[in-house]
């Protein structure tokens, strides 16, 4: 990092910290209430968020609701789709607010802090694979739409998850579960006191081959040890989290190639597709008071590995060997967070202020494009060797003025700086960027048990730092090439109403508004995302939540949006797979007797495929359906349906150019990833 950079950076730490005195000095701590959406089904909530589009979602709601893959936990966020367009053992394709996030640009996740979000990554900006995820082990799921909250930085502009384990555990568990295609899975979670603390333990073996005609073939495992000490006041946890994968991949697939008999839905064009990927975590977190205030530390260090083997786009590039390239990441990044808190009262006028520091540094050993053949490397397109670092501070002030009026006024500032070695020398070099980022958001209410918000805040999202040192093509040495900013800003507003108009009932409804400086957008011959043109998004979400009686919950979400470019992009003005509408409705049930289950009805709008609308995606829906038995008190088993309607229709299409082997020329065409049809599995989980 610059010295002028680090510089500015601690001056503006120093003046939050000055300022948190000042406000501080004389003033008698009052601790305010947490403020934190209490739940998504009660009036509790009420009176507690910072906006319509924020919730806190638990384990009681993620229990009984039937999922294919780990990462659709994040379905819980209303107006957010988690599908797949490869293997199953690569970062899920991820569809909020008008975005297709592709793996994760513009959603940033944490799993008890560390973020999951990987920068300058070999395959996407911001990959977020959640495969490694231990969904049974979830306590809380914490979102935060849009860029209006202070501790949130990078890739944070469509909203953040941050999802939090459990520190123990109620009664240790197993859970075994065989399903069709090969599917078997299994589970065990043990937690006890230990010294003046709790640990937990906790694995999960994963083996799918899926409806492929070739096999997946996917191999997972997912550690856990976590060990927790302390109280609410003062206390800690420690973690250590292993996770490992191997797969073969189905990719999306042309529809010529289906249409004449080539290949069926289920099958592919390059067998030799697939990857493996590891990630090892080791992570802390401190709490502790100190004077009239409250401190929280958090410090992680990962070790991380990918490698994929893709092909787009058949022998459109080379007739001979194909097109079938290697993606390789390795890195080690580590990072931190150190905030402090405090609150108190003057005149009857209650006030927190939260103030922080935010670093992290990636040290990515290897991050590189190889042009392969049955998994033989032919060529190399470029090899890089990247260094990025950044810090970040952050400050947001809540104020209740009155009974029914709130504020919270917050700023962040960030400064990037990244250093890349690559083998074309031209290509390397430094980029440095910085940006603040101002908040605010008003809360009125509550009258009536209902709340209304309106939110502004700017945000941004990074560039690989590959493209802030670019001067020639990778493909094409003797071809210029432009280089890019590293940090793009993003400008959202909300104006949302959060109402319980009935005891167990609770609605909200937003009008959200984002402007980006430059779109991040999917290249269907990279495999990969690219810096595009400035864009305008808005939309509405609705949602509503009921529990009728105490063993059944009922929820419902709708959320419409327009993407559109700015008028510069000569191409057209829609953006590529900017899905235009979707919707879910869900019913999850335990008892009142023995019985338990749920059901989820999932729409998948259509969305351009290219800028002029000319190609367009059609719908989605998938029903899944869960319904269990407790045989004993230590002992359930359950039958889950997945796509219970057996749908035919896509997780994912795209329209590109591509040729296959004996076409004379490129053929625009649709390419798609099925829904895999429907399948049975069953599950036993016992308690002890």
């Amino acid at each position: 990092m610059t010295i002028e950079g680090s510089v500015r950076t601690l001056a503006t730490v120093a003046a939050m910290a000055v300022s948190a005195s000042a406000l501080a000095v004389g003033v008698p701590a009052t601790q305010l209430p947490t403020i934190q959406v209490a739940g998504q089904t009660d009036a509790g909530q009420l009176a507690q968020a910072d906006a319509a589009s924020a919730g806190v979602v638990t384990q009681e709601q993620i229990e009984n609701r039937p999922i294919s893959r780990p990462a659709e936990v994040l379905e819980v966020v209303p107006g957010l789709v988690a599908t797949q367009h490869s293997g199953d053992g690569k970062a899920n394709q991820y569809f909020l607010r008008g975005f297709n996030l592709d793996h994760g640009t513009d959603l940033s996740t944490f799993i008890d802090g560390v973020p999951n979000n990987l920068r300058t990554h070999g395959h996407g900006q911001g990959y977020n694979d959640l495969n490694g995820l231990i969904p049974e082990l979830i306590d809380t799921i914490e979102y935060r739409k849009g860029p209006y909250y202070a501790e949130d930085g990078d890739f944070s502009s469509a909203g953040s998850v941050h999802i939090r384990y459990k520190d123990r555990l109620d009664n240790d568990f197993y859970q075994l579960t065989a399903g069709e295609n090969a599917y078997g899975r299994a589970v065990l979670g043990v937690s006890g006191p230990a010294g003046n603390g709790t640990w937990l333990g906790a694995a999960d073996l994963e083996v799918y081959d899926g409806p492929w005609n070739k096999a997946g073939d996917e191999r997972k495992v997912s550690l856990l040890g976590r060990y927790t000490g302390g109280d609410g006041s003062q206390g800690y946890h420690l973690n250590l989290m292993a996770y490992h994968n191997r797969w073969d991949s189905s990719d999306q697939i042309p529809e010529r190639a289906v249409d004449e008999g080539i290949i069926d839905a289920f099958g592919q064009i390059d067998p030799f597709l697939g990857g493996e990927t590891s990630r090892y975590t080791a992570s802390g977190e401190y709490h502790m008071p100190v004077g009239p205030g409250h401190l929280l530390v958090n410090a992680y260090a990962v070790h991380y590995n990918f490698n994929l083997y893709s092909n787009f786009t058949y022998f459109l590039e080379d007739p001979v060997h194909g097109d079938e390239f290697e993606q390789r990441d390795n890195r080690n990044y580590y990072g931190g967070i150190a905030k402090y808190v405090q609150a108190w009262t003057i005149g009857g006028i209650q006030q927190e202020l939260s103030v922080g520091i935010e670093t992290r540094f990636d040290d990515i050993g290897t991050v590189g494009l190889y042009h392969t053949e049955a998994r033989q490397r032919l060529g190399t397109v470029r090899q890089d060797s990247v260094e990025e670092g950044s810090i970040a501070a952050f400050v947001s002030y809540s104020t209740r003025w009155t009974d029914w009026f709130r504020s919270v006024i917050g700023a962040r500032y960030d400064d990037y700086h990244a250093t890349v070695d690559s083998n074309i020398a031209e290509n390397s070099g430094t980029a440095t960027d910085n940006r603040p980022s101002p908040k605010l958001s008003l809360i009125f209410g509550p009258w009536k048990n209902t709340e209304v918000f309106a939110n502004i805040g700017r945000g941004f999202h990074s560039n690989d730092a590959r493209g802030g040192t670019l001067r020639v093509d990778p493909n094409d040495p003797t071809q210029a090439a432009a280089s890019q900013e590293l940090l793009v800003p993003t400008t959202g507003s909300e104006i949302g109403v959060r109402t319980s108009p009935a005891e167990n009932l609770t609605f909200t409804a937003s009008f959200w508004h984002l402007n980006i400086g430059s779109e991040l957008v999917f290249a269907g011959d990279g495999g990969t995302t690219e810096p595009s043109f400035p864009s305008t998004r808005t939309g509405i979400e609705l949602s509503a939540y009921y529990r009728p009686v105490s063993w059944l919950l009922i929820d419902a979400d709708y959320a419409p949006s327009r993407a559109r470019f700015s008028d510069a992009n000569p191409a057209g003005t829609r953006i590529a797979n900017a899905v235009e509408r979707v919707a879910s409705v869900g019913a999850e049930f335990s008892g009142p007797g023995p019985w338990f289950g749920g059901l989820r009805y999932r729409f998948l709008g259509p969305a351009p495929l290219i800028e002029d609308n000319s190609a367009r995606s059609h719908s989605t829906t998938i029903v899944n359906a869960e319904a269990g038995y407790r045989l004993t008190d230590k002992v359930k088993v359950s039958l889950e349906v997945l796509n219970l309607l057996d749908s035919s229709q896509n997780d994912i299409t795209y329209f590109y150019d591509s040729q296959l082997a004996g076409e004379a020329s490129p053929v625009s065409d649709y390419h798609f990833h099925p829904v895999e049809p429907r399948q049975v599995r069953v599950t036993l989980r016992g308690t002890f």
